[in-house]
């Protein structure tokens, strides 16, 4: 289908208080859930990352497919990208043994190079205004990357970097109150912090999950990770039902050239 012939509104949600509370408690659930999986399920990383790749594409391609806005539609395919970029980011780092470090940096240059592709191509890069097959492509690509990213960013933080769950969730959670602050109180690029704020809250969720399945002994509380990811499933049905949820402004929205 032509993007002319797509229908004109954006089909992701408003960027709003909202979006970023379910985001945080999606991310917590990739975590628990990759980890029931690949870990209490003990199937591993590399199965676990075939497991949810599946139907994350299918979910891409529905959201693709789709001709607006769905909500549940939309955070199904965000729980899923958070949940594959968790068996993704532990396989690289831990199975091909290039370490929290190395797996940062590769996920790194993969999400600004899907960023200055996009760009590229299409002129812009948005956040809510999202709505032919093109962009909708990169938005999913790039939410992917910067989903794993995160997931690495999180234990590279919790393990090398000493801080453990409750030490890197603090710290993730200061430097998104830094791009908050930044969003309030200065003009710098929208999109630039949009993105920011998108892979920052992952290694928040990487961490507030560790801190919930992983074993006393490691610093953990050791709760059943099936149970969690329930209990935080429900708690993002619950908020989809509860807020607003409406789609993306059209057309006008910012392109990642803007300055502030």
């Amino acid at each position: 289908m032509d993007d002319s012939d797509r229908d004109a509104s954006s089909k992701v949600p408003a960027v709003t208080l909202g979006f970023w509370i379910i985001k945080i408690l999606a991310t917590t659930l990739g975590e628990t859930g990759g980890d029931t999986v690949s870990m209490t399920m003990d199937l591993g990383y590399l199965v676990g990352t075939a497991i949810f790749l599946a139907p994350l594409i299918l979910l891409v391609v529905a959201q693709i497919g789709a001709r607006k806005f769905h909500p549940f539609l939309y955070w199904a395919t965000i729980i899923a990208s958070t949940t594959a970029g968790t068996t993704m980011a532990d396989f690289a780092d831990r199975s091909l043994g290039i370490g929290y470090a190395g797996g940062s940096l590769v996920l790194l240059v993969l999400v600004l190079g899907s960023l200055w592709l996009w760009k590229a191509t299409l002129g812009k890069v948005s956040t809510d205004d999202i709505h032919t097959p093109r962009a909708e492509l990169f938005y999913w690509v790039t939410i992917t990357f910067s989903q794993t990213l995160g997931t690495a960013l999180g234990d590279w933080a919790a393990d090398d970097g000493g801080l453990g769950y409750l030490g890197g969730a603090a710290v993730f959670g200061g430097a998104l109150a830094v791009v908050a602050l930044l969003y309030f109180t200065t003009k710098v690029s929208r999109i630039f912090l949009f993105w920011i704020a998108f892979v920052l809250t992952r290694p928040l969720g990487a961490t507030v999950g560790d801190f919930l399945d992983k074993p006393l002994e490691h610093g953990g509380l050791d709760l059943s990770r099936p149970l969690a990811s329930l209990v935080l499933a429900a708690a993002i049905v619950i908020l989809i039902l509860v807020l607003p949820q409406r789609p993306g402004r059209h057309p006008a929205s910012a392109t990642i050239g803007d300055a502030a």
